[in-house]
């Protein structure tokens, strides 16, 4: 039989598709501009060694910033990279089509680089290129953790 605290011994390096990075807070897609969030890799514990594979990033929880009813943000536009400025995307800039309320989610297609590199940012920054008023959503980054 298995020890069942042998999952609790194991670390991220040890799963596959692992949440590798989420903001806290929501994010903000009431107003254009590049690094409007920064989402840190293993909240920001890798001092820049640890090596890692990106699987998915899911835009989801779609909020009201002024309170009340989710807005539509269907037409929202983002795009995510490794730096703040606006460039080296792992997610080329995409439309939130499926954000039309609080059940919709999106998940980002990941370009052709991110599909066959390692990463060792310490962070990846979300840029947002079409703003929808009040609208605010959660960011979660799923990868596999290659090395510490």
């Amino acid at each position: 039989m298995a020890n069942p605290d042998a999952v609790g011994q194991n670390t991220q390096d040890s799963f596959g598709n692992y949440r590798i990075a989420n903001n806290m807070m929501p994010v903000s897609l009431a107003t254009t501009g590049n690094a409007v969030v920064a989402l840190p890799i293993l909240r920001g514990g890798t001092g820049g060694t640890t090596e890692y594979i990106l699987r998915r990033i899911t835009v989801a929880n779609l909020t009201n910033s002024a309170g009340g009813t989710a807005p539509n943000a269907a037409t929202a536009n983002i795009s995510i990279g490794t730096t703040n400025d606006g460039a080296n995307l792992v997610a080329n800039a995409q439309v939130l089509t499926n954000l039309t309320g609080a059940t919709g989610f999106a998940d980002l297609t990941l370009n052709a680089t991110s599909n066959s590199s390692l990463y060792t940012a310490n962070a990846l920054f979300v840029n947002v290129n079409t703003s929808v008023a009040n609208a605010q959503v959660f960011i979660a980054v799923y990868g596999d953790v290659v090395t510490f």
